[in-house]
């Protein structure tokens, strides 16, 4: 026979939850909460947005008219250097000037040739190699970083050493204010009577220098008499200048009414600052006699390009800046920095911590100045390079965030780009402060609607908590237990339902404890006491060894014929009558019974209580058992008997199975019990050599034979049931 094993509360078992868990009141809190941060946060995205695209659109657009219109206001400098640069190649006196000059520098070279002597005393030369030497050298070499060889500006001319010593060495500290030299030369009387005219020109254009150049390319006049006066353009250091392309630029094309423009770089006899010329053809009666250059006015582009450094005036805010960008072989700046302007340290430090050398930001702030010294290699600078017009949000030349218009700016052969730019942050500026108002305003949105919350909550969970300590009170054990329903709502139905669970549970708690005191008494009946308790308490492998245990193993002989004659229910109910008598004569003389089936009986004495005696109790059991049938066979008439086989030693008990759970006995003992039983052709009562020798020698033993065991043979005897009774024993 065999149960289901009991897992009810096994699987039905709660689990310890992971982390504790929010009560309604939070989660009515965290939700409306929710919903307010939640609808907050929304409506601050899309205002984020929709600002931030709408302030960036704007931006956009200021800085696209800014750009345009710098664009436009530099292109009418241009224009207007150009126009009076081709007015003055036209006008006489400036012809009649460039002649006069290039006829008395050719008169000195002939003079020094016709005779042989130099133009200047040996004195005078030594005095003024001295002051390339030890003049201008030093100051180039201090301009620019690195060493010069200031003699190889020295002209080879005996006319421009003529004209440099008298004006420039001889000039003191403002060559351009001597009219005349006195020293009696025709160029001298030349320059008094041209210079004054010439000078008013350079001053009302605003041009820093103007130079006269003849037809040979050699500089016959200059405004402010520097070391390049008498310079050759065709041959010498200055032909490699940008002075002697735009030079030869403007006389190969043989064209009146030409200007060539040359973009900026370092000019030596300018000590190494930055020049951009601008160079017209001058025409005689019949033919091109000579040129006019003149230095591109970099204050006047700076001007344009800062506003008259009313930045914030032109629409460009606390940041903003327009400027200038070289083209791709150098790609620096063609005009000048608002950040060196306002704040020269500030600028300095974040120009080198973004690419700039020591040395040019140095010499930045030295000079107010970042043409041709600050980089400008920004996404900005170089699609406008790349001749496109547009916007972008990128960094900057000094590493900030700005948003930007870039476009191409081109001026006859200057290819250049022009960049307007502002902050990011101060573009965005409403934006951070809308954002900053809204974070406010939903904090104050979340305190007050916390408070309420709170409120709300407290009311609401007021009936759950009822529940709740109802609850409680019937986890602890009470039966029985109601709340209050209340009004009719959704909580008074809860409480109502919550009513009637506690009167099932009351009933099924009842009808559980029944049910468990019969399942109690069915296991007692399938297991000794001590297995069944631990089986309830859980435990699933259960097994037991036991010293000194007699085994019995009985079946009734001559039943199954018996039963043949009547139906199985009957025959089934006579089997359940005897093994009920076997049961109660077991339970008398302290013998288990183990298991049974429809014919054999196994039980053991000493099992579950150890005995001294059980080896006589069993075969007293097993007596009894004769008797017992002796009286059900007498009263049906059918002849049966017990054929029973006990032995003594050690066994193990335990039970067997998972899902369907026996209880059973094994071991040595156990096999040869039911070996003795199994072999005997006849009835009676078997005991192996073991059961013998714990007995008295009143019984009436007979000699049955051997068996053969793991540990050898042993004897086995018999008694006869019906010669034991009579002879009372």
């Amino acid at each position: 026979m065999s149960i289901e094993a009991p897992g009810g509360d096994h699987v039905g078992a709660r689990r310890q939850r992971i982390g504790a868990s929010l009560s309604i009141k939070s989660l009515l809190l965290l939700m409306l909460l929710a919903v307010s941060i939640g609808s907050n946060v929304v409506v601050g995205i899309i205002g984020y947005v929709n600002g931030t695209e709408s302030l960036r659109d704007a931006a956009f657009d200021r800085l696209i008219e800014v750009r345009d219109a710098r664009a436009r206001e530099v292109t009418a400098l241009f224009q207007s250097v150009e126009n009076s640069l081709l007015l003055a190649g036209r006008d006489s006196a400036v012809v009649d000037a460039e002649l006069a000059f290039a006829a008395a520098a050719r008169d000195l070279d002939a003079a020094a040739s016709d005779d042989g002597a130099d133009v200047l005393t040996a004195e005078q030369q030594t005095e003024l190699e001295a002051y390339f030497t030890d003049d201008f050298g030093p100051k180039l070499v201090e301009a620019t970083g690195q060493d010069a060889d200031a003699s190889s500006f020295v002209p080879a001319s005996p006319a421009a050493q003529y004209l440099l010593y008298h004006y420039l060495v001889r000039g003191g500290d403002d060559p351009a204010s001597v009219h005349d030299a006195g020293d009696g030369s025709a160029w001298s009387a030349a320059h008094a009577r041209y210079h004054d005219y010439l000078v008013r020109m350079a001053t009302l254009l605003q041009f820093d220098d103007l130079l006269l150049i003849d037809g040979d390319g050699r500089i016959v006049y200059s405004v402010h008499k520097g070391v390049d006066l008498g310079g050759d353009l065709a041959e010498g250091p200055y032909s490699f200048t940008r002075l002697a392309s735009a030079y030869d630029e403007a006389m190969s094309g043989n064209l009146l009414d030409t200007a060539v423009f040359s973009d900026f770089a370092r000019y030596a006899p300018a000590l190494d600052a930055p020049v951009s010329w601008v160079v017209v053809p001058l025409a005689g009666d019949k033919e091109i006699v000579g040129a006019l250059a003149v230095q591109l006015p970099v204050d006047r582009i700076n001007e344009v390009m800062t506003g008259g450094g009313s930045w914030q005036d032109s629409g460009l805010g606390r940041s903003g800046e327009a400027y200038l960008v070289g083209d791709d072989a150098d790609q620096t700046m063609r005009s000048q920095s608002r950040d060196l302007v306002e704040d020269p340290a500030a600028y300095a430090r974040l120009a080198v911590d973004h690419g700039l050398s020591q040395q040019d930001a140095d010499a930045a702030v030295a000079t107010g100045q970042t043409l041709l010294l600050q980089d400008v290699k920004t996404d900005a600078a170089d699609l406008g390079l790349e001749g496109r017009r547009g916007t972008t949000t990128s960094t900057n030349y000094l590493g900030r965030s700005t948003i930007a218009a870039y476009a191409p700016f081109s001026y006859q052969s200057l290819h250049w780009a022009i960049v307007a730019e502002i902050d990011a942050d101060e573009a965005l500026a409403p934006v951070n402060d809308f954002t900053k108002r809204l974070a406010i305003s939903s904090a104050i949105i979340v305190a007050i609607v916390s408070l309420i919350s709170v409120i709300i909550a407290g009311i609401a969970v007021r009936p759950l908590r009822r529940l709740r300590d109802a609850a409680r009170r019937i986890a602890a054990g009470e039966q029985g237990v109601q709340v209050e329903a209340g009004e009719s709502d959704e909580l008074a139905d809860v409480a109502a339902a919550f009513n009637d669970m506690s009167r099932s549970l009351e009933l099924k708690a009842a009808l559980i404890d029944e049910q468990r005191a019969e399942n109690d008494r069915l296991l007692r009946t399938l297991m000794p006491e001590n297995l069944a308790k631990r089986y309830r308490e859980g435990a699933r492998t259960i097994v037991e060894d036991h010293q000194e245990v007699t085994v019995l193993f009985a079946d009734i002989v001559g039943f199954e014929e018996f039963g043949r004659s009547m139906s199985s229910d009957r025959a089934l109910d006579v089997l359940n009558d005897i093994f009920r008598a076997f049961d109660e004569a077991a339970e008398r003389l302290g013998v288990e019974r183990v298991r049974t089936t429809r014919q054999g009986y196994l039980a053991s004495c000493g099992l579950s209580v150890p005995r001294v005696d059980h080896a006589r109790r069993s075969v007293e059991f097993a007596l009894e058992m004769q008797r017992i049938v002796d009286r059900f066979g007498a009263q049906h008439g059918a002849d049966l008997s017990v054929r029973a086989g006990l032995d003594t030693g050690t066994v193990t008990s335990g039970l067997v199975g998972r899902s369907h759970v026996v209880y059973d006995l094994w071991g040595d003992a156990v096999s040869l019990a039911f070996r003795l039983q199994g072999g005997a052709n006849e009835a009676g009562v078997f005991l192996t050599q073991r059961v013998v020798d714990k007995l008295p020698d009143t019984l009436p033993f007979t000699d049955s034979g051997v068996v053969e065991t793991s540990s050898g043979y042993q004897r086995v005897w018999r008694i006869d049931p019906k010669v034991a009774e009579a002879q009372g024993t």
